[in-house]
C-alpha cells in the first residue's frame, strides 16, 4: 500500500468520525447539557470531537499535498468541518470527483 492510499483512507475514516462526533455533540450532548443538566456529556464528547477535528485538519492538509489539491480545496475542507453534515458532503464530493479511486492508481 502506498502513502497516497493510506493518507486518503485515513482521511476518509477521520472525516466520517469527525462528522459523527460533531453531530453527537450538537444533537445529543448539547441538549443533555442544557435540558437535562448533564454538562459532563459535552465535556466528554467535546474532547473527542476536538481531537478528531484537529486530526481532520492535519489529514486534509496531507491530502492537499499528496493529491495536489488547491488551497481553495483546503478551505472547502475546513468549511466542511464546521458545518453539520459537511464532512459527509466532502467525502461524497471526493468520491464523485474520483479522488478515492485516483489514490489507488
Amino acid at each position: 500500500m502506498n502513502t497516497k492510499n493510506e493518507t486518503v483512507g485515513w482521511f476518509k475514516k477521520i472525516a466520517t468520525a469527525e462528522g459523527i462526533s460533531f453531530l453527537v455533540l450538537l444533537f445529543i450532548a448539547m441538549p443533555l447539557k442544557y435540558f437535562a443538566g448533564l454538562p459532563q456529556a459535552v465535556k466528554m464528547v467535546g474532547w473527542a470531537h476536538g481531537v478528531l477535528f484537529v486530526a481532520f485538519l492535519v489529514m486534509a492538509y496531507l491530502v492537499k499535498i499528496e493529491m495536489k489539491k488547491s488551497f481553495f480545496w483546503l478551505m472547502k475542507a475546513f468549511a466542511a468541518s464546521v458545518i453539520p453534515f459537511g464532512t459527509f458532503w466532502l467525502n461524497r464530493q471526493m468520491r464523485r470527483d474520483g479522488d478515492f479511486e485516483k489514490s489507488y492508481q
